[in-house]
């Protein structure tokens, strides 16, 4: 049965530690009712403001066979230092107070905006996880597609499984393990996890023809890197077609997700411990829906659909493959290009 992670600290678990308020509690709950993704992220406080330093171990000491009498050279591990930067994504709210007032219930008008901004945020979170890019948008953290972007010639080569996809219409799916050890999300030292939200109430605002009005102001900021500590504990499916998966939805079982179970289980044998954290599998709605229909049919005993409470509380139904959970997120692309070897 799929279970939360009781071991590290959750975007929500965090929320409550840090605010007294209540304020950012309900903000994390908001988020992670429509982005499934931060039902399991672990999050861990950066070792700086700008950036999280971890040491990665690159090579293992030297061990040897002994006869008595007989000595035996020292050897050492190796290890290099690796900075992880953190974004910094913000917007404002500045509807015109008169606006804000005329159904007679401003807070509710207010929070209406609240989960518009919050919706925005989130999908372009949720995007930057797998896609961002330092090298289109040097303000953005390192995503997960730009480390794992080839399948045969790359040191990770091996966690990049490629489905044979061939044209423009391709997806991913991916399998992490969440942990301190694994991967994990950050936030800047001394600061708060997740998303703020600053009520900076009116104010004077002045258009860019030299006109003002008062408007109810609302910052929104939520600062954010993703950190691979081992690499081993991530693994891509990818270039899976989707045509072949919209062509044979509305079978029991069809090809395409015959196929995609199988990659899935490959995924699994290339973690070396899914005891290192909470492993989760992370795909769109379209593989989601491929892989719901099979896990219908009664032939396929490894996929299932559960019931369990997320961290809420609340009892829901969990879609999963060997006990791992299958999580929908719409952040990933029906129209990746082919990941090259």
């Amino acid at each position: 049965m799929p279970v939360l992670s009781t071991n590290n600290l959750t975007l929500v678990d965090w929320a409550k530690r840090t605010d007294k308020q209540g304020n950012i509690p309900v903000i994390a709950e908001l988020l992670a009712q429509t982005n499934e993704i931060l039902d399991d992220c672990v999050f861990v406080m950066a070792n700086d403001v700008t950036s999280h330093r971890v040491v990665i171990r690159t090579g293992l000491p030297s061990v040897y066979w002994r006869s008595i009498n007989e000595g035996i050279p020292p050897s050492k591990s190796t290890t290099a230092q690796v900075d992880e930067s953190i974004g910094m994504l913000e917007a404002y709210s500045e509807p015109d107070v008169e606006l804000v007032k005329l159904n007679g219930n401003t807070e509710e008008t207010r929070l209406s905006e609240d989960v518009a901004f919050l919706e925005a945020m989130n999908q372009e979170m949720a995007s930057t996880i797998f896609y961002g890019n330092p090298a289109s948008d040097s303000n953005k953290p390192l995503g997960l597609a730009p480390r794992y972007s080839q399948h045969t010639n790359a040191g990770n080569s091996q966690n990049v499984i490629s489905a044979g996809g061939a044209g423009s219409d391709n997806t991913s799916a991916w399998l992490l393990v969440w942990g301190e050890q694994s991967v994990f999300c950050t936030f800047p030292k001394g600061s708060t996890a997740g998303l703020e939200h600053h009520d900076m109430g009116e104010q004077l605002i002045q258009k860019s023809d030299g006109t003002r009005y008062k408007a109810l102001v609302t910052h929104y900021i939520w600062k954010l890197g993703l950190v691979v500590k081992d690499w081993r504990y991530v693994v891509r499916i990818c270039n899976i077609d989707v045509s072949d998966l919209i062509g044979q939805i509305g079978t029991q079982l069809s090809t395409a997700s015959t196929a995609l179970v199988k990659l899935m289980s490959r995924a699994l044998d290339r973690v070396p411990n899914l005891n290192m954290g909470k492993a989760c599998f992370y795909m769109n709605r379209t593989c989601f829906s491929g892989l719901k229909l099979a896990a219908m049919d009664k032939s396929s005993s490894a996929l299932g659909i559960e019931q369990a409470k997320d961290q809420f509380g609340t009892s829901r139904a969990w879609l999963s493959y060997e006990g791992v959970p299958i999580r929908k997120t719409d952040a990933l692309l029906n129209t990746e290009s082919v990941v090259p070897a």
